[in-house]
């Protein structure tokens, strides 16, 4: 399918998913300038699709009432749209998930439609998924882990300096330990092929990454999947490690990335207390038999540490770094002045 004609389906698929569409989201959606969607709403019209123009303020462009579209085809995009997002990776959003969607909407009952409008425009989430990732870097890099397959990829790396987490959010997320994905999402820097063997896929805080060996070197990298540019295989295998867990190898990046502080603490408390305050992608805990478990943090900015650890409420002893024990002391002493501040 060229891809023109393919964006001309898609104009039709989201003029059909209802209402008056403007040109200038049209426009965005398929990514060409007004004067082209003009011409593929001609090329609609001149397949007899019943496209109306629509005046006024809120004007644009809507198919008629009642007309019907041939049977349901997902293109491949659409189907890892809806397929991931029934999954639970992603919500599905972006003009892959809207299309696919519209075409399953079409095929539905009338009844059935009208209760599914009542779910969807009364129904919220405070924490929607990314979009799916592309279907060109997605899918050829799931047949390559399946296979033991040896992969080529472009790879932008972040051109923006490393920003330190926010509090509440110690590590950037989508910040594992390696040197090519460490950083603040920024402006992508110039794209750089590489080879990668590629071990799994994880989804984590909305970002897609691969985790694999980077042959050239001889280490494992973390990749994020909107950073790749293409991706290709080539000729060989390889054998991944034996009960390899991607996810649990990325939360180990996060929380052992070489951030520019080594703390390390010592809290009496069990492991499932800390874990309340600091997870996985942000503590290394140490089990010992004692009441004082080693906790071990690797940050870029340490100003979050102090507020966490006094959530935590359990007792600890900061072994360092002593800037640390500064900032707690701060810390405890603007508490102090507040609690004894007499009321305005």
């Amino acid at each position: 399918m060229t891809r023109p004609t393919a964006r001309v389906l898609t104009l039709l698929e989201l003029l059909q998913s209802g209402g008056v569409r403007t040109l200038a989201d049209l426009s965005d959606r398929l990514g060409v300038d007004r004067r082209t969607v003009r011409r593929y709403i001609q090329h609609l019209i001149d397949l007899d699709v019943p496209v109306e123009s629509v005046r006024g303020r809120y004007g644009g462009y809507r198919v008629a009432r009642g007309h019907r579209l041939p049977p349901l085809m997902l293109a491949e995009d659409e189907a890892l749209a809806v397929l991931l997002s029934l999954s639970g990776l992603t919500s599905g959003t972006g003009t892959a998930g809207e299309t696919a969607a519209a075409k399953l909407r079409r095929v539905l009952p009338a009844p059935l439609q009208l209760r599914l409008d009542a779910v969807l425009v009364t129904a919220a989430t405070t924490a929607p998924s990314a979009p799916p990732p592309d279907a060109a870097i997605l899918l050829p890099l799931a047949a390559a882990i399946r296979t033991h397959q040896p992969i080529r990829l472009t790879y932008a790396t972040p051109a923006a300096a490393t920003t330190p987490g926010a509090p509440g959010t110690p590590n950037s997320p989508g910040t594992p330990g390696s040197p090519d994905s460490t950083g603040s999402p920024g402006s992508p820097g110039l794209f750089r092929e590489r080879a990668l063997h590629p071990y799994g896929l994880v989804v984590h805080s909305g970002r897609w990454y691969v985790i694999g060996l980077d042959p050239a070197v001889g280490e494992e990298r973390t990749l994020r999947l909107d950073r790749i540019g293409q991706v290709r295989a080539v000729p060989g295998s390889f054998e991944p490690p034996t009960d390899f867990d991607p996810a649990e190898r990325l939360v180990t990046g996060f929380a052992t990335a070489n951030y520019r502080y080594d703390v390390r603490l010592r809290i009496q408390a069990t492991t499932a207390q800390i874990r309340t305050r600091l997870p996985a992608t942000v503590a290394t805990i140490h089990e010992s038999p004692g009441p004082w478990l080693r906790v071990d943090i690797r940050a870029e900015s340490l100003t979050w540490i102090p507020g966490v650890l006094a959530s935590l409420d359990h007792p600890f002893v900061v072994d360092q770094p002593a800037e640390l024990r500064t900032q707690i002391t701060a810390l405890a002493t603007r508490l102090t002045a507040s609690a004894n501040r007499p009321e305005p």
